[in-house]
């Protein structure tokens, strides 16, 4: 299973059942670096996402990149926890969470050293969308940080479809970083989360996000093979390919402020 521990049994604090609720504000036990900014506090939001500076009602996700604000997507979208379902969060700095997420960064990121000195796991559990109440939707967002790296795991189990606008991903205050989940904004495909990923572990994925350094290279050029012509020239899959490239190369130390744009398609015979 890719969720780490979660609910009352896992110790978490729970979220008031409220519709575009959110809970109070949250003092990280250790601080937290997002794309060059450090934070101290965060909200967990009962709509499915994190903010740092503070809470949000917002049901209808912006369409990244939107910049205004720092903000952790793991599915944003109108949620409404008042039926049931619960939305929970829980810090830890020792213990066996700690152990799991280091063997999980050194997985995920092969060329890095890491150890866990810090994680916070917030929980989103069988939680309806608004005026649906027959639907389920779980997922985990899990910070992760030690030393100067900071990591975001997003998990994801069962989810139902819907006609409301959703996302997954990321922002930042200026959008200088950002990335949205392939398919994460069609609410006929999300319920596929639980089955992608970009580490290769179905329904996970993960992102370095402290910003890493600067590269002192401005163009990097690139080969990629693919299955189909059509994977390219379809409309929209342009980008969608570009997004998988880029959160491959941050992978490996690249900055997530990288720019990847298209210069040539060319088809050739096998």
């Amino acid at each position: 299973p890719v969720f780490y521990p979660f609910n009352s049994a896992a110790g978490d604090t729970i979220n008031p059942a409220a519709d575009d609720g959110s809970s109070s504000v949250v003092r990280l036990l250790s601080p937290f670096r997002f794309f060059g900014r450090t934070y101290q506090q965060i909200y967990v939001n009962n709509n499915g996402h994190l903010t740092f500076n503070q809470s949000s009602s917002q049901y209808v996700p912006y369409s990244f990149p939107y910049g205004g604000q720092d903000v952790i997507a793991g599915l944003w979208t109108d949620l409404d926890n008042r039926a049931r379902g619960v939305v929970s969060y829980h810090q830890y700095t020792n213990g066996s969470v700690l152990t799991r997420a280091t063997l999980d960064i050194n997985n995920h990121f092969p060329n890095l050293t890491f150890s866990a000195s810090w994680v916070f796991v917030a929980t989103w559990d069988k939680v309806p969308y608004y005026a649906l109440t027959n639907t389920e939707t779980s997922f985990q967002v899990v910070l992760i940080s030690g030393s100067s790296f900071s990591f975001i795991l997003m998990n994801y189990g069962d989810i139902a479809v819907t006609g409301h606008p959703v996302e997954a991903g990321y922002d930042t205050e200026n959008s200088t970083d950002y990335f949205m989940i392939p398919g994460s904004v069609n609410g006929s495909f999300i319920s596929n989360l639980k089955n992608s990923s970009n580490v290769n572990v179905p329904g996970r994925w993960a992102f370095r996000v402290d910003g890493g350094p600067k590269s002192s290279q401005d163009v990097i050029g690139l080969q990629v093979k693919l299955s189909s012509f059509s994977d390219l020239t379809q409309s929209g899959n342009i980008q969608i390919v570009l997004q998988q490239i880029k959160q491959e190369l941050v992978k490996f130390g690249l900055p997530g402020s990288i720019e990847l744009k298209l210069r040539k398609i060319q088809k050739t015979k096998p």
